[in-house]
């Protein structure tokens, strides 16, 4: 029987913001908990995590630079 593929890139973005917002899917977690590596999550969560902040923080220069 052939081993299962681990998660693509695409499946753990989604896995991971699904996450943040509280939204993960009982499948979708088992599989990333079964087949998924923690490393690649914990990466991938702190490189959205930063640019989430990044793209907060542009959105309140332009709204200011807009005001002022």
């Amino acid at each position: 029987m052939a081993e299962p593929k681990p998660p693509t890139l695409w499946q753990m973005l989604h896995s991971i913001i699904a996450a943040a917002f509280g939204v993960q899917s009982q499948k979708n977690r088992e599989r990333d908990f079964t087949h998924g590596k923690p490393v690649h999550f914990v990466v991938l969560g702190i490189v959205c995590t930063v640019v989430f902040a990044l793209g907060l923080f542009g959105v309140v220069k332009v709204v200011v630079w807009l005001v002022l």
